[in-house]
């Protein structure tokens, strides 16, 4: 019976564990509580990648400070007219701002290192941290500015439009009197917002995010003591990357979040896991049936970071109850290195679609021009031709 219980609760999240209460100076412990289910080995890696996470959020600064460092160097290395030259058109100044952007931007990551430090009650030792992680902090910031900022408003219209768009057709199609009868998933959900957009036009929604990363940045916007009103954050995003710029204040302009306030509540739940992993949700209704299974799974930039394509889509499909629907929108931009098992075109995905047991709607099929987390003020844009449908699972 207790294992159960703990079962029950692992499928809560880790995240979510502790905005219950449980903690690991409490009744249970998150490595208890895994380690009936994965084994103590899971539970170290997951551990160590939380800890990795938390440290470079910590160690932000001195991780910025080395940067500095090496582009400082690069520039004594010019000869005295070249010098001379950059200096009247201001660079050292330039550098300057870019160490009192780093300083402004560490004291967020610091907060938001704290914050973990104190949710997940660990005692860390910080190694120094690689310097190839700091690009995942930043990738965390520029998530701030287009999910969370007024800036990244337009971004957010271009690829949530038409995935609300779709949920709210499905509402309409149910005949059901309430979204709040419709269970709604949203794995790799990131900082949130699309999940967050979801619970909002009242459907259940869960969310699902596997990287520390994003789990810990998310909690520092779901904490009501860390972020207590819209627009309490600032942070320039932008500063690190010189390239592509058309001038120095767009480079150091500074970018305020949350444009509203997040809070997890019985419909709206965060799982800190990997999505392979779920189970089909059970969920007990009011008149004493069972219902099984999510009506909706939702899909932004998602399945191509699969290492196993069609592993993911079998998931997806069986997470759904019969007669279920999948939202997708994305490209297939498969994860370097040769790390993916498949990498297919579109045409084979659609395919391998159609086999696992899917009916793609051909009337939603469309290419959707779309940026990922962009600078709107740069000179450079990265254009996708992202691909939408909506596919039913088959009865």
């Amino acid at each position: 019976m207790v294992e159960d219980f703990l079962k029950i609760l692992l499928l809560a999240g880790v995240s979510y564990l502790f905005y219950l209460g449980f903690t690991t100076n409490g009744l249970f412990s998150v490595a208890n509580i895994r380690s009936l289910i994965q084994g103590p080995s899971s539970v170290r890696r997951e551990e160590e990648r939380l800890r990795e996470a938390i440290a470079t959020f910590a160690q932000f600064r001195n991780l910025a400070q080395s940067e500095e460092q090496r582009m400082q160097k690069s520039f004594t290395k010019l000869g005295r007219y070249y010098k001379r030259v950059a200096s009247d058109v201001g660079y050292p100044v330039k550098l300057q701002r870019l160490s009192k952007a780093n300083e402004a931007n560490s004291k967020v990551a610091e907060r938001i290192a704290h914050l973990a430090i104190s949710q997940h009650n660990l005692n860390i030792t910080f190694t120094p941290a690689s310097g190839n992680e700091l690009s995942k902090v930043r990738e965390a910031f520029k998530h701030y500015v287009r999910d969370w900022s007024t800036e990244g408003a337009k971004e957010r219209k271009v690829i949530f439009g038409p995935i609300l768009a779709a949920l709210s057709e499905i509402l309409q199609e149910s005949g059901l009197s309430s979204a709040n009868e419709l269970d709604v998933l949203v794995p790799g959900s990131g900082l949130g917002r699309l999940a967050w957009e979801t619970h909002e036009m009242g459907f259940r929604t869960t969310a699902v995010e596997l990287s520390p990363f994003m789990n810990i940045a998310f909690n520092f916007l779901l904490s009501p003591d860390h972020t207590a009103k819209p627009f309490q954050h600032k942070i320039q995003p932008h500063a690190h990357w010189f390239s592509h710029q058309r001038s120095n204040e767009a480079l150091f302009r500074t970018v305020a979040f949350p444009d509203v306030l997040p809070r997890l509540s019985e419909t709206f739940l965060i799982l800190a896991d990997d999505f392979m992993r779920l189970q089909q949700s059970t969920r007990n209704l009011s008149d004493g049936l069972t219902k099984s299974g999510y009506d909706v799974v939702v899909t932004l930039f998602f399945i191509d970071t699969s290492l196993n394509i069609i592993a993911t889509l079998e998931q997806i499909h069986r997470l759904l109850r019969p007669g279920g629907r999948w939202i997708n929108l994305g490209p297939l931009l498969w994860t370097g290195g040769f790390q993916s098992s498949l990498e297919l075109s579109l045409e084979e995905v659609l395919r391998s679609v159609d086999l696992i047991g899917f009916d793609i709607d051909e009337k939603t099929r469309r290419s959707i021009d779309c940026e990922y987390t962009a600078d709107g003020a740069a000179m450079m844009r990265w254009i996708y031709e992202a691909e939408f449908w909506v596919a039913q699972k088959r009865s």
